[in-house]
C-alpha cells in the first residue's frame, strides 16, 4: 500500500502543484465505454475463469481498460477462482499494447494516472495466487507481450502471429519490470538482444527461445491446453502454491513495491520528451498511411 500511496501523491502534486491538496480530489478520467471491455466466463465444473479482452479493435491498454482488468482480478481472487485464462475476442490481435493516445501530447498528470493504473493492474496479475495462462490468439506487441509474460504459462496460436517488447522502435524505453518479466522467460542475453532492437518474434521463434511454452493451430486448442495446465494444480494446496509463486517472482514484486514512484517519474519524463513524442507521432502517421 505504501507504494500505491506514494504514486498517488505524485499524481496529485503534478495535477495541483505543491499547495495543499483539496479534500475532494478529481482525477483525470475518460468517458466510460458503456459496453464491457472484458468478458468473464467461469466454468461451473472446474472453477476456471476465461477472461476475454473485448475492447475492439485491438484491445489497447488505456486507463478504463486497465481499471476494469484490475477489478476483474480482484473479484476472481475474492471468489477463490481455480484458474484464470487470459485471451482475446479478436481473431488477429491479443492486445496491441499501451494506448499511445494516453501519452501522445498528453498532460503529465494524465500520463501519471495512466501509468499508475498500469503499474497496479500489472502487479495484481503478476502476483495473483490464481494459476494464470495466456491463450495468445493474435499479435501481442509491447504491452500485449507484457500481459502474456505476466501469466505463468503461455500458449500461442501459430504460425502467423508475432510477440515481443518493441518499445524502442517507438523511441520509448521498456521499464525494468517489463525487462524482468522477459528475462524470467528467456534469460538475460536474449532479453538484451530483444529489447535493444525492439524485436518482434514469430510464434516459432518465440517457442524456440522460451517466450511461449506451446504452439497450437487455433484458439480452441489454446484454451484446451490452458485448462490442462491449470488442472496440474488441482491437488496442490493453494497457499503453498501462492507463496512459492511469490518467492519465484520476488524480484519483480519487490521492484514495484519499492520503486513504484521512481518508475512513474521516469516514465513521465521519458514519455514527454521531444524524442519520444516524435517517435509516437511517426508511428501514428504510419498507421494512418496503412489505413488509407
Amino acid at each position: 500500500m505504501a507504494g500505491i500511496y506514494r504514486s498517488t501523491r505524485y499524481v496529485l502534486q503534478n495535477a495541483f502543484g505543491s499547495r495543499s491538496l483539496p479534500g475532494a480530489v478529481r482525477f483525470y478520467s475518460q468517458k466510460p465505454d458503456p459496453a464491457p471491455l472484458i468478458n468473464v466466463d467461469v466454468d461451473s465444473k472446474t472453477g476456471v475463469a476465461t477472461v476475454t479482452m473485448n475492447s475492439p479493435p485491438v484491445n489497447t491498454l488505456n486507463t478504463p481498460f486497465l481499471n476494469e482488468m484490475g477489478g476483474v482480478i480482484k473479484e476472481l481472487e475474492k471468489n477463490k477462482t481455480r484458474g484464470l485464462i487470459l485471451t482475446s475476442s479478436s481473431n488477429s490481435v491479443f492486445s496491441a499494447g499501451l494506448d499511445i493516445m494516453e501519452m501522445y501530447k498528453a498532460p503529465r498528470d494524465q500520463m501519471a494516472v495512466f501509468w499508475t493504473t498500469l503499474q497496479n493492474t500489472w502487479l495484481s496479475l503478476y502476483r495473483t495466487g490464481i494459476p494464470t495462462v495466456a491463450a495468445i490468439n493474435g499479435h501481442a506487441p509491447a504491452g500485449g507481450c507484457l500481459l502474456a509474460l505476466s501469466c505463468e504459462y503461455r500458449v500461442m496460436v501459430g504460425p502467423k502471429f508475432t510477440i515481443g517488447l518493441n518499445e524502442t522502435q517507438l523511441g520509448i524505453v521498456a521499464p525494468p519490470w517489463f525487462l524482468i518479466c522477459m528475462r524470467e522467460a528467456v534469460g538475460p542475453r536474449q532479453t538484451e538482444l530483444a529489447l535493444t532492437s525492439g524485436k518482434m518474434f514469430t510464434a516459432t521463434e518465440a517457442l524456440n527461445i522460451g517466450l511461449v511454452d506451446q504452439l497450437v493451430s487455433n484458439k480452441e486448442e489454446a484454451l484446451a491446453e490452458a485448462h490442462k495446465f491449470i488442472a496440474r494444480f488441482a491437488k496442490i494446496p493453494p497457499l503453498a502454491r501462492k507463496l512459492t509463486k511469490e518467492f519465484t517472482r520476488q524480484e519483480g514484486i519487490k521492484y514495484m513495491e519499492e520503486k513504484m514512484l521512481d518508475d512513474l517519474e521516469t516514465f513521465v519524463d521519458v514519455a514527454s520528451s521531444p524524442s519520444a513524442q516524435k517517435g509516437m507521432e511517426m508511428y501514428l502517421e504510419a498507421l494512418k498511411k496503412k489505413s488509407t
